[in-house]
């Protein structure tokens, strides 16, 4: 088996034993980042050299027995995650020179437990997008393809598409991402990989360019739900620096991958069940409730009646901090700046030049949904909407353990689909945002292919801090599905 088709467990193992060093483990990821990236673009920054000191510096370290949980292990970083003296872009022209003094909180325990960073990953600009077509550098491309359509080039979904493109394509062992309306779960579904969204708290947001500040959580894409477990016990804890961050103790993640559904209740809520939906999705769905079934769990119907204004609440609440976010990128205290007559010209021709077309849109959204006479028919109102979202969970918790849905209502669209209109593009977001809404930890998990062999994911939704369900039932979908399909561009 070549070093790049190991998974984190199995990486960590080999590491253990001696097989391989932390050095060849870097040096084979950053031989294939060199082969595919200039196609797929999953990163906009290699740290080759930076990589291979730590990794250097790991297995010095483990020699001298003082091997951290992630010892040698190398990831990729979405470049949302600042990084002392490494440049910080969130995919944006008017971040572009920006290279941050200090390092996400996130960050800096993946290095405390020896993790071997090799770069900043693409992403849609500001984490605003479905598709990763909304970068300043360019789009990325998911490594599958259509099997009636090979040259068709495919989105990798987005937000964290460089993220999800990169561990698909054996670019990186895992990545950290962000999600705020389903940016981890919905690339993950779209490139046939797991990603959790944790609890709203359970990791800290110091450090990470912020897009919508109540909805926004970091998590982990890897290759397996066990990567990902093992991820987020070193992402995850308290953080004196963020003020939302909770005070709780992190649970052993992994162990709870392995210890079966039996006697789970999981809920299936019936306004999941859309108009249009694809066959192949309701299909998926039902194979996946099944599989629960027959590892001794019951399905039990549910409902959750606010789903449906779910949507237009997310696009008044994420637009309305994000406009309140983005008004700190003025051109005079860091990032791009453009020459102007006065300060007011100065603003607006660093903002005009250094924002994209999407994140123009939600800023002009955000400030009108907060101005003068709008701010209680929209947001107010959004918010009260998003309460009874919150209510309408906390009330199924009284019938199920953990809530079994599809992750997208479809698989990976084409480059040059949907991109004209922002509503349907928004609509991919349709299974995610009520866990953003509400709270909640969401796991996306592989579960099988579509007609022209493209991965399609199921999602897990869990109580708030109850990742140690999610992951169980998450655990059981992936051995029962037994997903073992790669993309065509691979490492």
């Amino acid at each position: 088996m070549r070093p790049t088709d190991l998974t984190l467990a199995q990486g960590l193992a080999a590491l253990e034993r001696r097989e391989i060093s932390a050095l060849e483990l870097a040096d084979a990821f950053l031989a294939a980042i060199e082969r595919l990236n200039p196609r797929l673009n999953a990163y906009i920054t290699v740290t080759a050299e930076a990589a291979r000191e730590a990794a250097r510096a790991s297995d010095a370290r483990r020699a001298r027995g003082e091997a951290g949980p992630l010892e040698g292990i190398p990831l990729g970083i979405k470049d949302l995650f600042c990084t002392e003296g490494v440049r910080t872009t969130a995919a944006s022209r008017i971040l572009g020179p920006f290279v941050p003094p200090y390092e996400s909180t996130v960050t800096a325990q993946l290095k405390r437990d020896g993790a071997v960073f090799l770069g900043k990953l693409n992403m849609d600009e500001f984490a605003m997008g479905s598709s990763n077509l909304t970068s300043a550098y360019g789009p990325v491309e998911n490594p599958w393809s259509r099997a009636n359509d090979p040259a068709r080039r495919l989105v990798p979904g987005g937000s964290s598409g460089g993220s999800a493109a990169a561990v698909a394509a054996r670019l990186a062992m895992g990545a950290t991402a962000t999600d705020t309306g389903g940016s981890i779960r919905q690339p993950a579904a779209f490139c046939g990989i797991a990603g959790i969204k944790p609890t709203y708290g359970r990791c800290s947001r110091f450090g990470i360019v912020a897009f919508a500040s109540s909805l926004d959580q970091a998590g982990p894409v890897a290759r397996t739900v066990e990567d990902c477990a093992i991820l987020l016990r070193s992402m995850a804890g308290h953080d004196p620096k963020d003020s939302t961050s909770a005070r709780l103790p992190v649970p052993d993640f992994r162990a709870a991958v392995g210890r079966g559904v039996k006697g789970l209740r999981i809920g299936v809520p019936e306004e999941y069940r859309l108009p249009g939906m694809a066959p192949e999705i309701e299909a998926l769905w039902e194979q996946g409730l099944a599989w629960l079934r027959e590892a001794g769990a019951e399905t039990v119907p549910i409902s959750l009646p606010h789903t449906k204004y779910a949507l237009p609440t997310y696009y008044v609440v994420a637009p309305a901090e994000a406009s309140s976010n983005l008004a700190r990128y003025d051109g005079v205290r860091f990032g791009l700046r453009e020459s102007g007559a006065d300060l007011k010209d100065l603003y607006e021709r660093t903002r005009a030049r250094g924002f994209g077309a999407e994140v123009r849109r939600r800023i002009m959204i955000g400030t009108y949904v907060l101005s003068a006479g709008y701010y209680d028919a929209y947001y107010l109102k959004a918010q009260k909407v998003r309460a009874l979202i919150r209510r309408d969970f906390e009330q199924a918790w009284s019938r199920c353990d953990a809530i079994v849905t599809p992750a997208t209502p479809t698989a990976a669209f084409a480059m040059d689909e949907r991109q004209d209109d922002p509503v349907t593009m928004y609509l991919n977001d349709v299974f995610t945002v009520t866990a953003n809404l509400a709270g909640l930890p969401g796991l996306a998990v592989p579960a099988g292919l579509d007609s022209q062999g493209l991965p399609l994911g199921l999602q897990v939704i869990g109580r708030a801090f109850d990742e140690e369900t999610v992951f169980a039932v998450g655990g059981a979908l992936e051995r029962a599905a037994g997903f073992t399909a790669q993309p065509g561009i691979m490492a």
